[in-house]
């Protein structure tokens, strides 16, 4: 029954999320107005706006103008439904779940934000960066320490060497290729993600994250002929495999 209602929740959240990703890159507000129809602008009523079963019902349709509802709403739900029990699973009602959930949300949002406009928010990843800053000196166990200066350094070196192995990275590539190789959004978001996690698992996500962006990259490059292929999503799945699994890769490889 806790997990259900750990889906379920999660499920809901996702639903909040999908108005972040449509509003935070049109510079909308995420709070008002209400939930409304993309095409025709009228409100949803809540019986329309219930995770999974709403669109299902209505055949992924407006019932007002009829208009096609994108599957990115349900895609949403359901991932966010799905990390929010993996993290549920592992960290039980712990700060890290909490904290870990938090920064997953940030993730989905990016990740669907860079996918269609190629960008990544400052207000997720800079935003994000402070408050893992934040947390890390307040909760210092986050990393494993007891102290808040203990906290607040591996934190802030955790930041600087997530951004500065992007950074370093982008800056050989454009040497190499003649033109951005890296966005700064990367940059950041990976910064971010030391700030939660630590250096170590931010030097993880850099060499993980090639393993889930190249296949992608090479299909889209030579199959879709697309010459701006956004890396915030296999920045964003390395760093949630290592919120989960991070550890256990490290101690595997450090025997």
């Amino acid at each position: 029954m806790m997990y259900l209602i750990v889906f379920i929740f999660g499920a809901v959240i996702g639903s909040f999320l999908n108005v972040c990703i449509y509003r935070i890159p049109r510079n909308e507000s995420i709070v008002l107005p209400g939930s409304r129809c993309v095409h025709c602008k009228k409100p949803i009523p809540w019986y329309d706006n219930v995770p999974f079963l709403s669109y299902i019902f209505l055949l992924g349709r407006c019932r007002s103008c009829k208009q096609k509802i994108s599957f990115r709403y349900l895609a949403v739900e359901l991932i966010s439904a799905m990390a929010f029990l993996i993290l549920f699973a592992s960290f039980g009602f712990t700060a890290k779940f909490w904290i870990y959930s938090l920064v997953t949300f940030g993730l989905i949002v990016t990740t669907f934000i860079d996918l269609e406009f190629q960008i990544i928010p400052d207000r997720i990843s800079i935003g994000g960066l402070v408050l893992g800053i934040a947390l890390s000196t307040a909760i210092p166990q986050l990393h494993g320490v007891a102290t808040w200066k203990a906290g607040l350094m591996n934190s802030a070196i955790g930041a600087l060497v997530g951004g500065g192995i992007i950074y370093l990275t982008g800056l050989l590539g454009q040497m190499a290729f003649k033109k951005e190789s890296m966005g700064g959004g990367d940059v950041k978001l990976v910064a971010m993600l030391g700030a939660f996690l630590g250096w170590k698992a931010a030097v993880l996500i850099f060499f993980l994250a090639p393993f889930f962006g190249t296949p992608a990259g090479l299909y889209l490059k030579f199959a879709k002929k697309c010459d701006i292929i956004p890396y915030g999503p296999y920045l964003s799945l390395a760093g949630f495999v290592v919120m989960i699994y991070g550890q256990g890769i490290l101690d595997l490889l450090f025997l």
